[in-house]
């Protein structure tokens, strides 16, 4: 299959303020960079979307597969089997430290079954496709054409325009009260209060888009890039006498979590905030805003979208 344009937006080349002094550390400073034009999904990759890759192609995801031995030394073998993490709503006021308290490896668990093998994706069509790990996406994009997008690509398009400011839609926050995406309101994880009507994902193109025409930006799920992480992105262009052009990310090498030196799985960069997100704890739902992902990990909330350079 050969990449088409039909659902995606064409983002003019330009130069922005790419991320924030303002949140979290691996987001500063804010440096000026330079993209060139390209097209991007004006949503996620749908889970309808995802099955007509599995059904030309017989594609079996990471998540379907049982984990391989030796790149988890220690791990018991009864759990080496195929699965992938479900976000699992506490019974009350949890530390808010330990991820543990909310995420479950669950077994089973894949893009077909999203919060566990007796699901379905009844009603989920037109949602994100969840459970992808990197090389999912990947296979997927070699099927469908087009390419990953980089961090500095996915945050000037996810701008639509608005340089400098907080969110994707201006710097007011309005997310507790009126919503115009798909994050938590309540209290995380324990109660969601769904003022903007969903506990989960919801189908794309639901919320307003952005400047660009751009939807889901901010939150219902993170997105994979293709720029290896750092925790100092600004060392990537700190020696540059002017924005440079189409930046990418730090070295693989450099991308591996030092917290587990146990599992040296190199993690890429991922975007957008997801449903989860809330100021209470994730306050990711802005464009400067990122996190590491380990290239073999999939989750109940992160997928993607393609770009055609």
């Amino acid at each position: 299959m050969t990449a088409t344009t039909d659902s995606m937006v064409q983002i003019p080349a330009g130069e922005f303020a790419m991320g924030s002094n303002e949140f979290y550390p691996d987001e500063a400073p804010v440096r000026r960079v330079a993209v060139e034009g390209f097209s991007i999904d004006a949503h996620h990759v749908t889970n309808d979307e995802f099955s007509d890759f599995i059904d030309a192609t017989g594609y079996v995801t990471m998540a379907e597969r049982a984990p391989e031995p030796e790149l988890y030394p220690g791990a018991k073998a009864e759990d080496l089997v195929p699965g992938s993490l479900v976000f699992t709503m506490s019974d009350g006021p949890v530390d808010l430290r330990n991820y543990g308290n909310w995420w479950r490896w669950t077994r089973g668990a894949q893009w077909r079954n999203p919060t566990g093998p007796e699901s379905t994706l009844d009603g989920l069509s037109d949602h994100p496709v969840v459970h992808v790990a990197y090389e999912d996406v990947i296979s997927y994009l070699d099927w469908a054409g087009g390419a990953l997008v980089s961090e500095a690509e996915w945050e000037f398009a996810a701008r639509g325009g608005l340089d400098e400011k907080r969110f994707v839609w201006g710097d007011d926050d309005p997310q507790e009260s009126e919503p115009v995406a798909n994050t938590w309101q309540g209290r995380f994880p324990y109660e969601n209060t769904e003022v903007d009507g969903f506990t989960r994902t919801s189908p794309v193109g639901t919320f307003p888009p952005n400047g660009y025409g751009l939807y889901d930006m901010a939150g219902n799920v993170w997105e994979w890039t293709n720029d290896w992480y750092t925790d100092k992105p600004g060392t990537l262009v700190e020696n540059s006498c002017c924005a440079p052009v189409d930046p990418r990310g730090g070295r693989e090498e450099d991308s591996l979590d030092p917290n587990q030196p146990e599992t040296p799985i190199p993690r890429k960069v991922i975007k957008g905030g997801s449903h989860l997100c809330t100021p209470q704890y994730c306050y990711r739902y802005r464009p400067a805003a990122r996190q590491p992902q380990m290239l073999d990990t999939s989750t109940s909330h992160l997928g993607f979208r393609r770009i055609v350079r």
